[in-house]
């Protein structure tokens, strides 16, 4: 099992496979399909972001509330194939890292590729394991789109498997 720290580095995303399993402690954003499409407009709009994704990660969910004495309640990842009109463009924009559930477009393994970045999947159905592993939570942008807005989270031993690398591997692909 590899120790990950995020923000990710170049050498950690040249160094991860797809198949390893992989623990992934340091600051990461969320976002779903809501906020994907946002980001976007404001891209087409010629308009600044709200948040620079230059070596960011996002992970693919809508926390729960926060029950008493957590930093987020529980979190499970969402099907990663919701944002893949979105992120090519991400990815150009300097999105390094993508946690989710499930099997991306051959557009989206291309854009892997090309840009250097990595995919990982979470476990579906684990979103209070994926809960525990959150230690801060702060909104960061559209907060009119609730749970679908996009957070900033602060983890420890967030736990997830390369599924698609730098070079093009992809467990999805025999």
């Amino acid at each position: 099992m590899k120790h990950i720290r995020l923000p990710l580095s170049e050498q950690d995303i040249l160094s991860l496979r797809a198949g390893e399993s992989v623990l992934l402690s340091g600051s990461m954003l969320t976002g779903r399909d809501c906020a994907h499409k946002r980001l976007c407009e404001l891209l087409d709009a010629g308009k600044p972001l709200p948040v620079d994704l230059a070596g960011e990660t996002i992970y693919y969910a809508g926390p729960c509330p926060a029950p008493e004495g957590k930093a987020c309640g529980s979190c499970g990842p969402t099907t990663s194939a919701r944002m893949d009109s979105f992120a090519p463009r991400l990815l150009a924009r300097g999105l390094k890292g993508m946690i989710g559930k499930g099997e991306r477009s051959e557009e989206v393994c291309a854009a892997i590729v090309r840009e250097r970045a990595v995919y990982f999947a979470a476990i579906g159905g684990a979103g209070a394991l994926y809960g525990n592993a959150i230690r801060k939570s702060e909104l960061v942008a559209f907060p009119d789109l609730l749970s679908e807005a996009i957070y900033r989270f602060e983890v420890e031993d967030f736990p997830c498997i390369v599924a698609i690398d730098c070079r093009g591997g992809n467990i999805y692909k025999h």
